[in-house]
């Protein structure tokens, strides 16, 4: 792109490159829909980039996205168990979680899985805080974190600290292909996985 005779569409890839989870050989096909669409839908793209950037932030207590408030809609369900808490990695696998419609706790967003070699440690993720989420109303933990080497050596990782015979900790049964990502799960497996989980 060195050579290309467009500043402005060179600077718009270099900013869609930045986008992490783009693929390199999508970045034209959304600059030519972002050039080609009608201005108003561009100008709605933005605005609510802007908008969502302003009013979303994280949840206090569980680490997931809420909007105009300190606390999520999930933390803040009557309805919902509060003695069990199911750690995730990101908030799109609560996402998923949600959508099997049968997991009636609550949830703590790690943001991300301990990884050394890309300098993700401990202090990187939401682990203290959600150690301090551990009150005696607190009677199980379900780890679904990822099972990748990652997710795995994080859950591991967080019962280490929380000890033996504190709560009562389970994971999600083995159903999910090893080196998966449970947001890209169908709701069976998901559900299977849940109903299955086992002691850890």
């Amino acid at each position: 792109m060195t050579n290309y005779p467009l500043p402005s569409f060179k600077k718009l890839i270099a900013q869609l490159q930045k986008i992490p989870y783009l693929a390199s050989k999508h970045v034209y096909k959304v600059a030519s829909y972002i050039l080609t669409s009608k201005s108003g839908v561009v100008d709605d793209l933005c605005a609510s980039i802007l908008v969502a950037r302003q009013n979303i932030i994280k949840c206090s207590s569980c680490a997931n996205w809420t909007e105009n408030k300190e606390v999520c809609q999930i933390c803040l369900d009557p309805s919902r168990d509060k003695s069990v808490i199911c750690v995730v990695e990101q908030w799109y696998d609560l996402i998923a979680i949600e959508r099997i419609g049968i997991y009636k706790g609550i949830y703590h967003v790690l943001g991300g899985a301990l990884c050394p070699l890309d300098g993700i440690g401990p202090s990187s993720l939401s682990i203290d805080h959600f150690l301090t989420r551990l009150s005696g109303q607190v009677k199980e933990i379900i780890f679904a974190t990822n099972p990748t080497p990652e997710g795995e050596a994080t859950a591991g990782y967080i019962a280490s600290l929380i000890g033996p015979g504190k709560f009562f900790m389970s994971k999600f049964a083995s159903g999910l292909p090893t080196g998966s990502s449970i947001e890209f799960m169908d709701k069976g497996t998901i559900h299977q996985a849940y109903i299955g989980r086992r002691p850890y």
